[in-house]
């Protein structure tokens, strides 16, 4: 019966079985408890089970580049994420502390010795297909393109020469992303990624589950924590 009770309770966590009952809180937890006769019984909530299977490989170049697409999404949405964070952020450093001229480049250059700092070294294992995506997702988390990122937070000069480089590469910083057109197939799998199919997705395709992708989230140096905690 007390088997039955506790499982009662981890199915449906809503039941009060007895008035010692005790919720888990910041505190407590990693286990709730309840008493039935006597006996003091624990019980826990589990996640629910991820149950998918990979479907067979289909075949043609249509079906070769969803696969290449779902994986390069994968490597790179997460970065896009953290982008937006970090514009996001430097705008509104620069907007709230209203630098301009000498000290806007002072903080620019600061934050992008930090993010190379933090960065280089996994964005170097990018491949340029991945890099060309990235920069579409870029565009599409921050609404705005990366030629007018690099425009807006450094110069029009270092703006030009990023362009010409990504031009070698086959891609193109002026280029908005296209959520109803060239990358709807993109925009889909963004969309999958929100409302949480896409592990299912990126399952069935590959027969596991998508990479955790090993991503600096504290990119700010100790000198920028100190000055954001008022230390200088």
């Amino acid at each position: 019966m007390i088997a039955f009770i506790a499982l009662a309770i981890l199915l449906f966590p809503g039941a009060d079985a007895s008035a010692g009952w005790k919720k888990p809180t910041r505190t407590n937890q990693k286990m709730g408890w309840f008493i039935e006769g006597g006996d003091t019984v624990y019980y826990n909530q589990l996640p629910a089970a991820r149950i998918y299977q990979k479907k067979p490989r289909q075949k043609g170049r249509q079906w070769r580049q969803y696969y290449r697409l779902v994986y390069n999404f994968a490597k790179t949405y997460p970065y896009a994420l953290v982008a937006k964070d970090i514009v996001w952020e430097v705008d509104s450093t620069i907007t709230r502390d209203g630098l301009k001229y000498v000290k806007k480049d002072r903080y620019v250059g600061a934050v992008v010795k930090d993010l190379f700092s933090a960065y280089e070294k996994p964005l170097r294992n990018l491949t340029v297909t991945q890099g060309q995506i990235l920069m579409k997702l870029i565009d599409r988390e921050c609404g705005i393109l990366s030629y007018d990122i690099i425009k807006q937070f450094k110069n029009k000069y270092a703006a030009g020469f990023w362009q010409g480089v990504a031009k070698m590469f086959g891609n193109d910083l002026k280029k908005h992303y296209d959520p109803t057109g060239a990358d709807a197939a993109l925009e889909e799998l963004v969309t999958q990624w929100h409302n949480g199919t896409f592990e299912r997705t990126y399952y069935e395709v590959f027969g596991k589950f998508p990479p955790n992708q090993n991503i600096p989230q504290d990119w700010k140096s100790d000198r920028q924590k100190k000055k954001k905690a008022g230390g200088d």
